[in-house]
């Protein structure tokens, strides 16, 4: 059972700049919600009890969104407004914080988790990637293959070609359904990615992932590449990918920013 998810948030969020100057990008609005709000709610329904979002000293939006406004309360209790407090009420989950003081990479920022997960296994949500499925969760498709396999899990999609070198990219040998092992994985391969399957910010870990990070040298850019950790890890156990099933936005990406925005605004007004 996974039972806890780690939220990297910490980002200076320069592909959505200037407007993450002043607004973490977790808090983009989509639809009068914040982008982050999509993602714990798909925690919770996939069975996350414990979220650990990882921040930085400019995120204190993100605390204060999932914290009680009792002024706000009050208002809206006194001007006859109560069934607007459904609204503003706090998910069904336990969220803590922990500080990036610098943004290291998302290695960095999974290995402040090790100590809110222990010995358990865990996820790890990426809030730049929406992915909304008319089925099963798409967290909870890794949690039910994790089940099967007790292995390390990563999420990815098919993708435009052209689109290959923006996104981690894993070699895959074919299993069942929409189910690989990972021979390989390539960080934003500019030339010859080994396929078209990008990574795309659902995964599901062992703990064992922590040793892999700690002994991850950093990149050319001094950060510390969780692509680098699942490659090494890859090949001592045998690592997973599952095709998730549902439509994926890429929100630091306008284009489908705006497509996402759309897309559920449609669905609300059908």
């Amino acid at each position: 059972m996974i039972r806890k998810a780690i939220i990297p948030a910490a980002g200076y969020g320069t592909r959505t700049l200037p407007i993450t100057k002043v607004l973490p990008k977790e808090m983009l609005p989509i639809c009068g919600r914040p982008a982050l709000d999509y993602i714990v709610e798909e925690a919770i329904r996939s069975g996350i009890e414990q979220i650990l979002i990882v921040v930085s000293r400019s995120k204190n939006m993100i605390l204060d969104y999932y914290d009680r406004s009792v002024e706000l309360e009050t208002y809206l209790e006194e001007k006859d407004k109560k069934h607007l407090l459904k609204e503003i009420s706090l998910p069904n989950v336990h969220i803590q914080y922990v500080r990036q003081s610098y943004a290291r990479g998302l290695g960095e920022a999974i290995l402040l988790g090790k100590q809110f997960v222990g010995n358990e296994p865990f996820a790890v949500m990426l809030p730049d990637e929406i992915i909304l499925s008319n089925e099963k969760q798409p967290l909870k498709q890794l949690i039910d293959m994790f089940t099967e396999v007790k292995g390390n899990i990563v999420g990815v999609k098919k993708m435009d070609p052209s689109q290959l070198k923006n996104y981690g990219v894993i070699q895959p040998k074919r299993l069942k359904n929409a189910q690989f092992q990972i021979k390989d994985i390539v960080e934003k391969p500019q030339i010859s990615p080994p396929s078209d399957l990008a990574v795309i910010g659902r995964y599901v870990f062992n703990p064992a992932i922590f040793a892999y990070l700690e002994n991850v040298k950093p990149d050319v850019g001094g950060e510390i590449q969780l692509t680098d950790a699942i490659k090494a890890m890859a090949k001592d156990n045998t690592s997973y990918g599952l095709e998730i099933e549902g439509k994926c936005f890429d929100i630091a990406r306008m284009s489908e920013y705006i497509k996402l925005i759309n897309y559920i605004w449609d669905s609300k007004e059908g």
